[in-house]
């Protein structure tokens, strides 16, 4: 990659409101890339004006520093073209694959100085709609410098599959219908933020939420949705075994925190319902802000993660769990398997899936995704015995729990530190860079299938198009604008595609006659900086605002 090297990218990476993984891991990652800094400068293109300004205030006030040199560049996706053929980027990386990727590199190609590359990172996979989103990838245009970053295996292999089902759907080849790499990367922590408290603060924790000192505390973190994330229901059923067994309800604890939707319903009641008909010492916490999620970390014994939900692809909160030092207790579910060590770091508890979904994938695109979600969690089991016998085990075991926590953390360091997951993004950068591309030409000429061609498609609309056939003139409004007399109507949202200068030059171009194409070409080579489409823009848009008119022939 050439210098000056610069990122960019269409989404904020930092958000404010809710928090959530996703927006968790994004922030994460362009914290860590900024302490790397690897890149001259970087561009973020928002959706609006309004949320631009948004950004960039966020920016400020989380990097002041950067900020302060001039590293931040906070634009409009409007600004992409321009930015894109004045500008060789290094690469543009999306926080997320799904919806935009695709169409930027059709933007890339049409219009580029250079192919960059472009790669977007996986999160939920599991959205009914996302089969139509997958296929945009699926083109010609695509390149060998683009790429999909699975954060896990399974979740390789689900995009893996997707393309597999829509090339053999659609009838479309490999070879003509590449799609992106899919490449595999983690998402990281940062294990500097994750440390164990001091005996006696531990204790003031616990003690702060009715915890009683000597319980092993079982800690469950993430969405408390058993439509969206995972059902505490056989963690309960675990737990009354091993009551039944003989353990002391007395020297367990359950604390389930994290974020919880306004319209919950019942589930936040049905679980404190189980907890008090087991009688094991249950404290929920909705909302949690960061410090009170690491004071939560730091005192727990055991954490404990049964995703049973398609939606769920790598499993942030284990990586923040084994930072800490706790051992893990997962389902063997998705990207879990990537991140525990079963027997070594924590345990993985069997699940079994159901063999046929059919009836209810073809339902599934006429239904609520939470719908779907719920009822494929519900045929999802998690191995309740072997759960039983693990969290036994663990809670049984101080030195065993050490040992794991400790092996845990020493695994985060060494392969989920954030600086090792920019480590390995910016070596599949360079090699995205270096790799071949088709003839820049025909790259330039694809159209993306998905692209909705409004001028062609809409031809039969208007009257007739601007050609040649047509000659115009200022009219005495548009004389009056180009003499300071009046002003023509700029509405809020077009201020970016009418430059009042390039109608002044038009109004000029246009005082003896001029045939409507013609004279936009005209304007094109006095306004460069316009380009020949704003040009044809700028005749028609001054023809409705009646600074021009047809100029009648003898």
């Amino acid at each position: 990659m050439s210098a000056p090297r610069l990122f960019a990218t269409l989404d904020p990476f930092v958000e404010s409101g809710a928090v959530m993984g996703r927006k968790v891991a994004n922030a994460g990652f362009l914290d860590a890339l900024l302490r790397v800094d690897p890149f001259d400068g970087y561009h973020f293109f928002m959706p609006s004006p309004r949320e631009r300004d948004m950004h960039e205030r966020l920016l400020a006030v989380r990097y002041p520093e950067a900020f302060a040199r001039g590293k931040f560049k906070v634009l409009t996706r409007r600004d992409l073209p321009t930015a894109i053929a004045a500008t060789p980027y290094a690469v543009f990386h999306l926080s997320d694959c799904i919806t935009s990727q695709p169409r930027l590199a059709a933007l890339r190609n049409a219009t580029a100085q250079n192919i960059f590359p472009i790669t977007g990172t996986t999160h939920s996979l599991s959205y009914a709609a996302y089969g139509r989103e997958f296929l945009a990838h699926l083109w010609p245009g695509a390149t060998r410098r683009d790429a999909i970053v699975a954060t896990s295996k399974a979740g390789r292999d689900v995009v893996l599959r997707i393309f597999g089902s829509l090339r053999l759907g659609y009838g479309l080849s490999p070879e003509i219908h590449p799609g992106p790499e899919v490449a595999r990367i983690p998402l990281g922590v940062d294990p500097g933020d994750w440390q164990p408290l001091a005996d006696c603060d531990r204790l003031e924790a616990r003690a702060g939420h009715g915890i009683a000192a000597g319980a092993v505390v079982m800690l469950v973190f993430g969405r408390l949705s058993h439509s969206s994330k995972m059902d505490l229901l056989p963690l309960f059923r675990a737990v009354q075994r091993l009551l039944a067994q003989g353990a002391d309800p007395g020297s367990l604890c359950l604390v389930a925190a994290g974020w919880t939707d306004d319209d919950a319903g019942p589930f936040l009641q049905v679980l404190e319902n189980l907890a008090a008909n087991i009688k094991l010492p249950f404290v929920l916490i909705k909302r949690p802000s960061e410090q009170e999620k690491h004071a939560l970390f730091a005192l727990a014994d055991i954490f404990v993660s049964l995703a049973d939900n398609p939606q769920e692809t790598f499993g942030l909160t284990l990586l923040e769990a084994m930072a800490a030092g706790i051992p893990v207790v997962a389902s063997d579910y998705d990207g879990y398997r990537d991140i525990v060590l079963s027997g070594r770091t924590g345990y993985l508890v069997p699940t079994m899936g159901l063999p046929d979904t059919r009836q209810r994938d073809v339902l599934a695109p006429l239904c609520y995704d939470n719908h779907t979600h719920l009822y494929l969690a519900q045929g999802l089991a998690v191995d309740v015995p072997s759960l039983a016998d693990v969290l036994g085990r663990l809670a049984a075991d101080g030195a065993l729990r050490r040992e794991m926590g400790k092996a845990g953390r020493e695994r985060v360091c060494r392969e989920f530190s954030f600086e090792t997951v920019i480590e390995r993004h910016l070596a599949m950068w360079e090699r995205l860079a270096a790799s071949p591309v088709p003839d820049r030409e025909a790259l330039r000429a694809l159209r993306h299938p998905q692209t909705l061609a409004y001028g062609e498609v809409f031809v039969g609309y208007p009257t007739e198009v601007l050609s040649d056939a047509v000659r115009l003139t200022w009219s005495r409004a548009g004389r009056a604008v180009y003499r300071g007399q009046d002003f023509p109507v700029i509405y809020a949202g077009m201020a970016g595609d009418i430059s009042l200068a390039a109608i002044r030059t038009l109004l000029f171009l246009s005082r003896s006659g001029c045939p409507g194409l013609t004279l936009a070409a005209r304007l094109a080579v006095a306004e460069p900086e316009l380009g020949p489409a704003a040009s044809r823009y700028h005749v028609v848009w001054a023809l409705k605002q009646d600074l021009l008119e047809r100029q009648e022939t003898a």
